[in-house]
C-alpha cells in the first residue's frame, strides 16, 4: 500500500511540530516529524521501545543520558529503551527526520 504524507495521519506538537504516521501497529511505529528553527521535544524515556532516528533534512541535535550529540542529513541516531533523550532543531532551517520505534513508543512515553 502506497503511503505519502497528505496520506498520511497527522497531528502537531509542541505547539508547532508536526508528525505523519507512515506505519502504526503495536509492534512498530514509522513517524516522519518536522521540527521548525529553535524547536525541541521534552526530555523523556520510554520504558521498552527503541528507537531509530534518521534525518532527512537539517540538523538535529540529540541529549541522551547528559550527552549531546549533532547529526546531520543522511545520518542516524540510536536511543536504547531507558535512555533519556530529546531531540531539537540545531540548524537555521526546518528539520525533517523519520522516527523508527520498537515496539511502538506512544504508550510508553514518561517525561522527564
Amino acid at each position: 500500500m502506497k503511503i505519502t504524507k497528505e496520506t498520511a495521519r497527522h497531528y502537531v506538537w509542541g505547539g508547532d511540530s508536526d508528525g505523519w504516521h507512515f506505519l502504526e501497529s503495536d509492534s512498530l511505529s514509522v513517524i516522519q516529524e518536522r521540527i521548525p528553527p529553535g524547536g525541541a521535544e521534552q526530555l523523556h524515556y520510554h520504558v521498552k521501545a527503541q528507537q531509530l532516528f534518521f534525518i532527512l533534512e537539517g540538523c538535529a541535535g540529540f541529549e541522551t543520558d547528559g550527552q549531546e550529540a549533532v547529526v546531520k542529513k543522511g545520518e542516524g541516531f540510536r536511543v536504547a529503551p531507558g535512555s533519556r533523550h530529546k531531540i531539537w532543531n540545531a540548524g537555521p532551517g526546518d528539520l525533517h527526520f523519520l522516527v523508527i520505534s520498537e515496539p511502538r513508543a506512544q504508550e510508553d512515553r514518561i517525561n522527564v
